[in-house]
């Protein structure tokens, strides 16, 4: 039987994907599992992985093409089958696999031809075609059925000036072209700062406890488990196991309402070349410290070598965001839809605090926590800080 190789959706909003490399080429055997091809989305650089054990054959796309989601762009048969001859429309998934299935094909529209005015448009196309200044009446669709993409409204707007227009002063400005990770930013953003009531909540914690037990354990999981924990790693534990106590604020919302989770995926904002990424630690809330630092590790150097896999950047219930390396004191973060909360960390410094009515120097860090309030109000984020703050400054009675 064979399997199609499909372009996977990684996001809700995800329209299209960019084939950046196969791995293998026609006619080689692959295993499931391994490393087939590398696709570039709005969202990040991800590996995919083989569906199925096979010969890997029937190629549709070469590297550099644009794909719409669900497209079949190969198939995987066994030694000596023939893939089927007509494109499958598979339905989009998160996993590149579906069995094989004869749908129509939509052709896009020739470039020569025109675009009526009722042509279809995304609804990110359109967002995007107003921030930009283009007039849809003017584009030619690229996607199934001539429907018009948000690649077609960048690239009108990348286009040359029309002659009579006026050019830009090539001596005194400069354009920077964003990449896919720098216009997903300004994309979602813009989209949750505008379309999510946000509010903020911040405390100042003392930190001494929490420093003290990573000091304590730092040696040992790195002797026993080949890796050094962080003050990242410890609040990814100690937030996630303080959210099972406030599910509002690891939930997410929806058209019908919010739903709430019964785990923690931990989503951790890493920096790289052209962004940011939100890497996933699944199920934080009952992972161990060495087990957090070992993801957390492996996350962040997949990130940053731009060879994040699907499944890293999916389903993420909470985000941590830490810039305290960067010597920062306190900010706000922007909430992930559909997310209900992000907590931003700031450095850990030496302050003169009141301590039994007494002035004392004591390692102080501010944390923030943004709130969709349509999912939870000021007394809940109160009581969410509060008990993360007991958590972190008893440490051991969480983690042990």
């Amino acid at each position: 039987m064979a399997f199609s190789v499909v372009m996977p959706a990684l996001e809700m909003a995800q329209e299209t994907g960019k084939l950046l490399a196969w791995r293998k080429q026609e006619g080689d055997r692959v295993t499931k599992g391994e490393a087939l091809l590398e696709i570039e989305t709005d969202k990040a650089v991800v590996e995919v992985e083989a569906p199925a054990d096979g010969i890997l054959a029937g190629i549709k796309a070469a590297a550099g093409a644009d794909i719409p989601v669900g497209q079949t762009i190969a198939w995987i048969v066994a030694p000596g089958e023939i893939p089927p001859q007509e494109e499958s429309a598979a339905a989009p998934t998160a996993r590149a696999v579906s069995q094989s299935k004869s749908e129509p094909v939509y052709a896009p529209i020739p470039p020569s031809q025109p675009v009526a005015s009722n042509a279809r448009i995304s609804p990110k196309a359109r967002r995007l075609a107003k921030e930009l200044g283009v007039e849809i009446s003017t584009l030619r669709g690229s996607g199934p059925g001539g429907e018009i993409l948000a690649s077609d409204v960048q690239a009108a707007a990348a286009a040359p000036a029309a002659p009579g227009g006026v050019a830009p002063d090539k001596e005194s400005s400069t354009l920077e072209v964003p990449s896919s990770i720098g216009r997903l930013m300004a994309e979602r953003t813009t989209q949750s700062w505008t379309t999510v009531p946000h509010f903020f909540v911040s405390r100042e914690i003392d930190a001494t406890a929490l420093t003290q037990h990573r000091e304590r354990v730092v040696a040992e999981i790195e002797r026993a488990h080949g890796v050094r924990i962080t003050h990242t790693d410890l609040l990814v534990a100690l937030v996630a196991r303080t959210l099972l106590k406030h599910p509002r604020l690891n939930s997410s919302w929806t058209a019908h309402g919010v739903r709430l989770h019964a785990y923690v995926n931990m989503a951790v904002a890493i920096a790289v070349n052209d962004g940011v990424v939100a890497a996933v630690i699944p199920n934080a809330h009952t992972s161990s410290l060495a087990e957090i630092a070992t993801q957390r590790r492996a996350v962040a150097e997949r990130a940053r070598a731009g060879k994040l896999r699907p499944a890293d950047i999916a389903d993420a219930t909470f985000t941590i965001s830490n810039l305290g390396m960067y010597h920062v004191d306190a900010f706000s973060a922007i909430i992930t839809p559909p997310q209900a909360a992000i907590l931003a960390v700031g450095a850990i410094t030496d302050r003169v605090v009141a301590v039994d009515g007494k002035p004392a120097v004591r390692p102080m860090m501010t944390l923030t926590l943004s709130c969709d309030h349509r999912v939870a109000d000021g007394a809940r984020a109160a009581l969410f800080l509060e008990d993360l703050a007991a958590a972190i400054q008893s440490p051991g009675n969480l983690l042990a």
